[in-house]
């Protein structure tokens, strides 16, 4: 049975602090408004798997609670970075399996200001779920005193700069032109444009990631309407419906450790796995795809993606981005959105919004950010830890 997004809906990223709202209200904000997308009320949902890191068990029921009690099942969902697009897949498989017809994937957090520690919460590294991760990191580039996970992405960028010549300008490039996609989101947590040079000229973060492209903490929410194929038709939804043609999650594999390389620790063999899976069952190829809303929680990781999902060889990302194909006038656009650099990455809702600004994008709805024809769009959105989840989304006629 195939599978359908029908409604999305998503609050702006915002940095923490900033409103006063608590995690239940982002929630009733994303979630009415991707019902209201699809034109159904929460009494039609079923089930509903909700996506967080940082708030107590149960909270997936307290923030469902806000759109109605009408006692469905409700799951609390947490995998890292990877959280949103868990819960989506949760939700695609209860589709697609028949089981329901209409489920809402939810994802929220609030989170506190400053950069993240070694895990979703830190804490100690020697119980934490990645100290496998950090300790590959450790052997081959010790420990130094900055953030632990922009040190495990920048000890990969290094690695990466020296086996393929990949320069600080080709990392910078990414920043920038995510900050300048971003300045045509309204859900967007940053909206200002920055050039590559300052880019390089803010703070350095982890040699050599600077803090403008490195994604930052948010506080956020988003929801989309999952429904099979009858429940379009039968509620005249064909026409707003998106189709999820393929999707995939992979975990580490002896991969991720085998070699001591952190471009192989942060993901990049999960990424290319979960997209050769998702090639395989769609009969479609990178070739097809359009749009890209990608995991570029650091610049460095949307080089290692393009590499992953195919769309240059290994060691060509730099000079990709450099050429201008991942923006608009090239052969992809990627991260139209602004990405997790710019948009913000609240992490249980960053997943659920690359199917939105998808959706959005697929259906001709994204105002001036528009990718001109898109007809198929994909997301990847991976986590420590670890998860990689690859998405392929296609317009319905």
């Amino acid at each position: 049975m195939k599978a359908y997004v029908a409604g999305v809906g998503m609050t702006r990223f915002e940095k923490p602090e900033t409103r006063e709202w608590q995690y239940w209200d982002m929630a009733r904000e994303a979630g009415t408004a991707a019902l209201a997308d699809a034109g159904i009320g929460y009494e039609l949902v079923e089930q509903v798997p909700v996506g967080y890191c940082f708030q107590p068990s149960t909270a997936g029921q307290r923030a469902a609670y806000e759109l109605g009690l009408t006692g469905v099942p409700v799951y609390n969902v947490n995998n890292n970075c990877a959280t949103g697009s868990s819960a989506l897949m949760l939700a695609r498989q209860l589709v697609e399996g028949g089981v329901s017809d209409c489920v809402l994937a939810l994802g929220f957090e609030k989170m506190k200001r400053g950069a993240l520690g070694g895990g979703a919460d830190g804490g100690d590294f020697k119980t934490s779920p990645v100290a496998r991760h950090y300790g590959i990191m450790a052997a081959r580039h010790g420990f130094e005193m900055s953030p632990p996970t922009a040190q495990i992405f920048g000890d990969a960028a290094r690695e990466h700069m020296a086996a393929y010549g990949t320069t600080e300008a080709q990392l910078a490039a990414v920043g920038a032109k995510n900050h300048r996609h971003s300045a045509h989101n309204p859900n967007a947590q940053f909206q200002d444009v920055y050039d590559v040079d300052e880019i390089l000229a803010s703070r350095v973060v982890h040699r050599p990631l600077t803090k403008l492209q490195c994604s930052p903490t948010s506080d956020g929410a988003a929801a989309a309407v999952v429904v099979s194929e009858r429940f379009a038709e039968r509620h005249a939804l064909a026409g707003r419906a998106v189709e999820i043609v393929a999707q995939a999650m992979t975990t580490d594999t002896e991969a991720s450790f085998a070699s001591g390389s952190c471009i192989d620790v942060v993901g990049q063999p999960m990424s290319r796995e979960a997209a050769r899976q998702v090639y395989e069952r769609s009969g479609l190829g990178i070739e097809d795809v359009d749009v890209v809303e990608l995991h570029d929680c650091f610049s460095i990781n949307e080089l290692l993606t393009y590499e992953a999902l195919g769309m240059c060889g290994e060691g060509e990302s730099g000079k990709l981005v450099e050429s201008g194909a991942t923006t608009y006038g090239g052969r992809w656009v990627v991260n139209p959105s602004g990405g997790l650099i710019s948009k913000g990455h609240p992490l249980g809702a960053t997943g659920i919004a690359q199917a939105a600004e998808l959706v959005w994008q697929l259906r001709g709805e994204a105002g001036p950010r528009q990718v001109p024809g898109a007809r198929v769009g994909l997301a990847h959105n991976i986590g420590l830890g670890g998860a990689a989840v690859v998405t392929l989304l296609r317009a319905t006629d």
